[in-house]
């Protein structure tokens, strides 16, 4: 079959499925995700699915994807956060961390380095799932919804870490000699100066006139093709992507960053972003979960022994039921690792075994954990602080 046919099948499936989905409280996006698995097992499409059209497609995906999250992150705003939400932070991602790390290294016998980049980015929390539940119940504004957005937060920065010490990790695989280190050093300080330039003289620009929103966004495809491009260079196109959205969302009035943020995330999610989640998801073997579910188990275990770790640290000042309900929360474990993950098992760094069984891991989260987290929302009615941290 050919493309055009699996594309329309892509979004009329994330369609009718997402509207499922969503009574479970899980976002419709990821719809897609569950298209890939069923299309992992069985494809009728595998010709079209393997196309290098496709793959480009589906990469074009993951850099828009990153994009919105280098445009929604505020550094400024992270490093106002309150000694309670570092202090969550910290508890949950290092512990994640250090269990993930030891698990990958002695289960699937990977390089200490590899098992620490992994382990961190399965430490990562994917708070945005919880947001239109948070948002529902009327507790966003509160000091528990606030920690919980702080940590999430906060979690972007150990993600944008993540994602540079892969970008050195993959330079350094592809060429080893002086010249190509020096030529990869070149387009890394590139890569960051142009953020650090735009940062300097934004305030000099004050505004750029643009006629109209198409104008607008064609400059910010300017932006996400210019720095993934440099990027590339040195295997560093999703480092590219996000300091792309860091670099526009300085470039930009208050104003100009609503309407192109709205603009992105359009053509964002209605179209690039359903095709990387199938293309995630048809990757993953389908079998090795079912055979070896004792390793996603554990995956899992070691999400819940963080949280019940925070969970020790939080009670005394959330309480013992509004910390259990921040546990579960924070269990979803959807978040940037999904692009960093891919961009490992693509680069042949680390094996399909390991790739499946951590995307498993992820999906079994972040379907359940929605389920979970509203129904004791609902059931326990709690009444919560509505001062903001």
């Amino acid at each position: 079959m050919n493309l055009s046919i699996l594309l329309s099948f892509i979004f009329i499936s994330t369609f009718l499925l997402g509207r499922l989905l969503e009574k479970f409280r899980v976002p419709w996006v990821f719809a897609a995700l569950f298209l890939g698995l069923v299309l992992s097992i069985k494809n009728p499409f595998a010709t079209a699915a393997s196309s290098p059209t496709f793959e480009f497609m589906a990469q074009l995906g993951m850099y828009f994807l990153l994009f919105i999250i280098g445009f929604d992150l505020n550094i400024k705003e992270i490093l106002k956060q309150k000694k309670t939400v570092a202090k969550l932070s910290a508890i949950i991602i290092v512990t994640s961390a250090i269990l993930g790390s030891i698990l990958v290294h002695y289960v699937f016998h990977i390089a200490w380095y590899i098992s620490i980049l992994v382990g961190t980015s399965f430490s990562t929390v994917g708070e945005a799932i919880l947001i239109p539940i948070l948002d529902e119940f009327n507790v966003i504004n509160t000091n528990f919804g606030q920690t919980i957005l702080g940590i999430g937060t906060i979690d972007d920065i150990v993600e944008l870490i993540t994602i540079i010490a892969l970008a050195l990790i993959l330079g350094d695989k592809n060429d080893k000699t002086m010249s190509a280190f020096f030529m990869n050093l070149v387009y890394m300080v590139i890569l960051f100066t142009i953020p650090f330039f735009v940062s300097i003289i934004h305030k000099k620009i004050h505004s750029f006139k643009f006629k109209n929103i198409p104008s607008l966004f064609i400059f910010s495809l300017f932006m996400i093709f210019l720095m993934t491009g440099i990027g590339d260079y040195v295997d560093a196109a999703a480092l590219g992507a996000l300091l792309a959205g860091i670099t526009l969302k300085l470039f930009l009035t208050k104003n100009q960053a609503n309407h192109i943020e709205s603009t992105v995330r359009i053509i964002s999610y209605g179209f690039f972003v359903p095709i990387f989640f199938t293309w995630v998801g048809q990757s993953v073997n389908i079998n090795y979960i079912f055979h070896n579910p004792l390793i996603v188990i554990l995956m899992l275990l070691i999400t819940a022994t963080a949280n019940f770790i925070m969970y020790l640290f939080a009670k005394k000042k959330f309480g013992k039921q509004q910390s259990i309900l921040m546990g579960i929360g924070l269990s979803v474990k959807f978040s940037t690792s999904v692009v960093i993950l891919s961009l490992l098992f693509y680069k042949h760094i680390i094996p399909g075994t390991l790739y499946s069984a951590m995307i498993g891991a992820m999906t079994i989260s972040q379907f359940i954990v929605p389920i979970l987290f509203s129904y004791f929302l609902k059931k326990w009615s709690l009444t919560f602080n509505q001062k903001s941290q």
